[in-house]
């Protein structure tokens, strides 16, 4: 698996809450920041104060061993159920994330060179919802290009490391959807 080639991942968990309360968590833009390994800050820019097509907001993120850095995101996709297009029973919320300080390169405002893409998937089922969150990296720079580029003949492994840490911080962020959804929290 090579980073050109867009690699991605996903994780899903069955919520037993309304598609509607588990809508409210997923486009709370603070609540991964309380559950995420990485993600550790984030706010709306430009007076946005909630998710819309085009609207951008700031992630501070934090790993052990690196600088903090920050991130800019945009909203991609919205589906939700005040949308024109929302079905009340299948909602989508996506953003692609830019490295607008140029921490990997050049920085990058526009969509086109988007380090990672992510996506909150929700379906009614069964009374509850059953919720996906997945990310496709690159094809912009990313800390992943970093380590690649200091060890080009471990790239494989390296794109699978990422994934496995980006899965690792979907399952914290969707248990933690659950949990405040199933609890009414």
């Amino acid at each position: 698996m090579r980073y050109v080639d867009g690699p991605g991942t996903q994780c899903e968990v069955f919520v037993q809450a309304p598609v509607e309360r588990v809508w409210e968590l997923v486009t709370d833009i603070a609540l991964p920041a309380r559950l995420s390994p990485e993600l550790h800050r984030v706010a709306w820019l430009d007076g946005a104060d909630g998710p819309a097509p085009g609207a951008r907001f700031e992630g501070h993120n934090r790993r052990t061993g690196m600088p903090d850095w920050r991130t800019v995101s945009e909203v991609t996709e919205l589906t939700g159920p005040d949308t024109p297009a929302g079905p009340a029973d299948h909602l989508v919320f996506a953003w692609a994330v830019m490295d607008a300080d140029g921490r990997y390169g050049e920085p990058v405002s526009d969509l086109a060179g988007a380090l990672a893409r992510w996506h909150f998937d929700l379906t009614a089922e069964d009374g509850g919802t059953r919720l996906r969150e997945s990310v496709v990296i690159g094809p912009g720079r990313s800390g992943v290009n970093l380590a690649i580029d200091a060890r080009p003949e471990y790239e494989e492994k390296i794109v699978e490391f990422r994934l496995g840490e980006l899965r690792t911080g979907m399952t914290a962020t969707l248990e933690g959807v659950k949990s405040a959804a199933e609890q009414g929290n």
